[in-house]
């Protein structure tokens, strides 16, 4: 690595925005070139998958970036057209990176799928005229899943001579994937092993054992991104196990909207027993040009044994992260929202789990 990154600890310290707890050299994703990026709702994965995308662009690399819930987060974090069924190009680097977008609607992958590998384009069409395509992808069980991660798996094979298979490169030096949340993730990534196990024999068959071989390799990894509170760490923690579980790879977990402590340890030990010095806080005020009241100096005292609470309470889950043995990250919250400049903050934040100091520059670039 070009540069070193302090661990963050949970042994009384405060957590340190930014810094990766594990040596991000060893990180098991070396290989990876589908990165899929869950999280609970609310945790902000659609703007962590954009920051690891411009993050793997800034190499440089020609990175798709894809959403599966139809929910236009990723033109709305880049500010750009909503995004359809066709890839686009959503950005340039100036390095020479570019990142590249997609909607995936499962309707449209099915069409494709007809045509592509049973070449039924014209009975396809019929086919949705008579609601045989709203059926597929709306009520049979598991089918939309298994189409919109075949989409993914076809973007992952495509070369750039048009072909799926030879010696030439692939269209993309990476795929990251802004993936249903944890609740979800385990039975969404793993929908293609159980249609193998049920189709047996035939295309479909295949097709869903090759699907299966890409997840469970090496190529593939699974961040989670989680904020420092119990129900998502929770998440978290029960979506790594059925990864685990499933033979999927958990890659980082991405704490997400990371506030620095407003006091030191030791102002922290004080607030949290009621000890902090009323005297001086009454000085500071008045110096300060503030009317100082007792209500005043009250109010302050009870926000600051708070405020030392959530520390203790989120130093409480950062431990409970740090025991999975996974690299983390954690990433400052953004006061002023999400835009294309505060993408490019999270993304040196999270270079060196990718590329180290040669994309921290490319990105500042």
């Amino acid at each position: 690595m070009g540069r070193q990154w302090a661990a963050a600890t949970s042994d009384g310290g405060p957590p340190k925005v930014g810094h990766v707890t594990t040596d991000p050299s060893a990180a098991p994703w070396a290989r990876a070139r589908l990165h899929v990026v869950t999280g609970k709702g609310g945790t902000g994965k659609t703007t962590v998958a954009s920051a690891i995308a411009l993050a793997l662009a800034s190499r440089p690399g020609r990175i798709l970036l894809t959403e599966v819930e139809s929910r236009q987060g990723i033109s709305q974090t880049f500010d750009v057209a909503p995004l359809g069924t066709e890839e686009t190009r959503i950005l340039r680097l100036a390095g020479g990176g570019e990142i590249v977008g997609l909607s995936i609607d499962a309707k449209a992958a099915l069409l494709e799928y007809l045509q592509m590998f049973y070449k039924l384009g014209r009975a396809g069409k019929l086919l949705e005229k008579f609601g045989a395509i709203d059926f597929a992808t709306t009520i049979a069980p598991g089918v939309r899943d298994v189409l919109l991660i075949g989409k993914i798996y076809e973007a992952n094979r495509r070369r750039r001579d048009g072909r799926h298979k030879g010696e030439a490169a692939p269209v993309y030096d990476g795929i990251v994937l802004d993936a249903p949340p944890t609740g979800r993730i385990g039975r969404f990534l793993s929908v293609n092993s159980e249609v193998a196990d049920l189709a047996r024999v035939g295309p479909i068959a295949s097709q869903a054992g090759s699907i299966t071989r890409l997840l469970e390799s090496e190529q593939t990894v699974v961040h989670l991104v989680t904020l420092l509170e119990e129900m998502p760490v929770q998440e978290t923690l029960d979506a790594i196990d059925e990864l685990r579980s499933k033979s999927l790879r958990p890659g980082a977990i991405i704490v997400n909207m990371v506030r620095e402590p407003l006091l030191d340890d030791l102002a922290l030990e004080q607030a949290r027993a009621g000890r902090l010095h009323k005297a001086s806080i009454r000085t500071q005020l008045t110096e300060a040009g503030i009317r100082v009241t007792p209500e005043l100096v009250d109010g302050l005292l009870d926000e600051a044994r708070d405020h030392a609470q959530r520390i203790d309470l989120e130093r409480e889950q950062l431990a409970l992260l740090e025991a999975t043995g996974l690299p983390i990250v954690q990433l400052p919250a953004l006061p002023g929202g999400v835009d294309a400049g505060s993408i490019r903050e999270l993304a040196i934040h999270l270079a060196p789990l990718f590329s180290g100091a040669a994309v921290h520059e490319a990105v500042q670039a």
